[in-house]
């Protein structure tokens, strides 16, 4: 509650937009999606940021003068085009079928915890492309939650652990 009386609602600010992204993002996007479909986006989402992050064509692409990890909007740019990719080249293959074409869709509470983690981690990853002088203008609290060492090491391992102890659902084939 607290949080909610700091903020100046007559000058909003990158948090503010940060905290309304997270929170009705959070709810619509898990809600139409679906939890099939979120876990999908979440296996793309870890495969994305371990191509950007490690590939060495990347490192290359730095050697012409064109700087990865000085220009933050080209690193987001691969980041979401390696991404959408994935995501396409996922959701036709196998893997869709595996994770739970044969299951029910999901019961809402894990679609929504699902989706809160999704949106979390999109969030972190986009603020950790940002550059210090960037990220330094945002509060405390967003800091710490999206950016810190604990902050951005929660966004990264809690979806795992979620997909490992999310209950499987019944089948729905009576």
């Amino acid at each position: 509650m607290n949080f909610l009386n700091q903020i100046n609602w007559s000058v909003p600010t990158w948090d503010l937009f940060i905290a309304i992204l997270f929170a009705v993002g959070a709810l619509l996007y898990g809600l139409s999606m679906g939890r099939d479909r979120v876990i999908v986006i979440l296996i793309s989402v870890y495969m994305a940021l371990a191509v950007v992050g490690n590939a060495p064509i990347l490192r290359d692409i730095n050697a012409f003068q064109i700087s990865l990890n000085g220009n933050y909007a080209i690193k987001i740019g691969f980041f979401l085009g390696a991404f959408l990719v994935l995501f396409f080249l996922i959701s036709r293959s196998a893997l869709i079928r595996t994770i739970g074409s044969n299951s029910a869709p999901g019961s809402w509470w894990q679609t929504l915890a699902f989706s809160i983690l999704q949106v979390g981690l999109f969030i972190s990853i986009g603020l950790s492309f940002l550059p210090t002088d960037l990220s330094s203008h945002l509060t405390p609290i967003t800091r710490e939650i999206f950016l810190s060492y604990w902050g951005r090491s929660a966004w990264l391992i809690l979806p795992i652990v979620f997909m490992a102890i999310a209950p499987k659902q019944a089948s729905s084939i009576g």
